[in-house]
């Protein structure tokens, strides 16, 4: 009985919307804040990646759960990331080819390109965690522990992109920001100063 309904229902929800005008706020917010959230996003991502790793505090079950909440916001993050895509192109602030190929944005070649390179980074990073049973023994661990290293890399790119490469972040995507470069460095700091302590127990 409900079944049918759901197409129509759906239907009338978005014509609702259309008519409203909540679409164009919709759009007005997303132009902004997609880009926002994914960054957010692949932050916490990359936050409970290296709680993930703790073996100092954390138990094994503790892991686990860490591991995918790891996955879960590296999804969203990924979904977020192509929204925000989707958007700037549907509102003509860039072409696909200039979102597809880095450094070839009429005005802003720079800027939009490391954004361009940080979505391939974060995107093959993604890949090589869903493969990781691919990258057996010694040396397999060790390439994909250098690849996976890469969402360092991807996300100061993102970083740098978010805060210059549009017009002036509000006060709120600023704050935002800094609390997750914070938080990342100082997660980071711990992990460096746990390896070595680790180190230094060997005999």
């Amino acid at each position: 009985m409900l079944r049918p309904a759901l197409p129509a229902a759906l239907l009338l929800f978005i014509a609702v919307t259309l008519h409203s005008g909540a679409a164009e706020t919709l759009m007005r917010f997303l132009d902004f804040g997609a880009g926002v959230l994914a960054l957010v996003s692949l932050s916490v991502t990359v936050l409970w990646g290296l709680a993930a790793t703790d073996r100092m505090v954390l138990h094994s079950g503790h892991r686990l759960l860490a591991q995918a909440v790891h996955r879960g916001t590296a999804v969203a993050g990924l979904g977020f990331l192509g929204l925000h895509i989707w958007v700037k192109i549907a509102e003509g602030h860039t072409g696909a080819a200039a979102a597809a190929v880095p450094f070839t944005d009429g005005a802003r070649p720079g800027l939009i390109g490391l954004g361009t390179l940080a979505a391939y980074t974060f995107i093959a990073v993604a890949v090589t965690g869903a493969v990781r049973g691919a990258f057996t023994g010694l040396s397999g661990a060790r390439w994909w522990r250098a690849l996976h290293m890469c969402a360092y890399l991807a996300w100061g790119l993102a970083l740098v992109h978010g805060l210059k490469s549009g017009r002036a972040a509000a006060g709120w995507a600023i704050a935002g920001y800094a609390i997750c470069l914070t938080a990342v460095a100082v997660r980071l700091a711990l992990r460096l100063r746990d390896a070595r302590r680790n180190t230094g127990e060997l005999p």
